[in-house]
């Protein structure tokens, strides 16, 4: 009985997680396309708070999961996102392109270690989207870096769409988990 209670709550709570991860990055994803695009303070405030935010979420659910000693991936991952975001305000100072490249280099790391996340956390249902969000995040941090090596012109809406993907993977695997739940609980009820 108590396994069963440990999973409801860890459901529960990665319902919850993904659910406000999805929010979160829509919302950056639409103030990106729409206001910061043509306000590049905006944008730069948006692009710092981006990686602090991916720090934030990995602590409170590493803490939530067991702590950060007991999850690497997500210690790793917290720290790689505290570093990314004093990288990028300092990136800000010398040019989008700079900016780009340390986005780049963090999704590759971030996304290598929310897929070690999802593979450790298989049982919880629903990883399979984390699995295909973090090799994804890895594939797009090295196409950044390739751009942010060229000449065209860069700004955030050049980051959006990488957010944009993040959140529909959140939105997937807090959907996935509800309707497991939900069936699971109509099996129960049924039995």
């Amino acid at each position: 009985m108590l396994a069963n209670t440990n999973e409801t709550n860890q459901s529960t709570w990665l319902k919850s997680y993904y659910f406000t991860r999805f929010a979160v990055a829509a919302a950056w994803v639409l103030l990106a396309f729409t206001v910061a695009r043509a306000m590049p303070s905006l944008a730069a405030i948006m692009l710092v708070a981006y990686p602090a935010w991916d720090a934030l979420a990995n602590f409170f659910d590493a803490r939530r999961s067991g702590g950060l000693n007991r999850n690497k991936t997500q210690l790793l991952n917290f720290i790689i996102s505290i570093v990314t975001t004093v990288a990028v305000a300092i990136a800000l100072g010398k040019s989008m392109n700079a900016v780009l490249a340390v986005f780049g280099v963090w999704a590759v790391l971030s996304g290598l270690f929310q897929l070690a996340t999802a593979i450790r956390r298989w049982k919880s249902g629903a990883q399979w989207a984390m699995v295909l969000s973090g090799a994804q995040s890895a594939l797009a941090g090295i196409f950044f870096v390739k751009m942010a090596g060229g000449a065209a012109t860069i700004d955030i809406t050049n980051v959006a769409p990488y957010a944009a993907f993040g959140a529909f993977y959140f939105l997937v695997s807090a959907v996935w988990l509800t309707v497991s739940d939900a069936r699971r609980r109509s099996a129960q009820a049924a039995g």
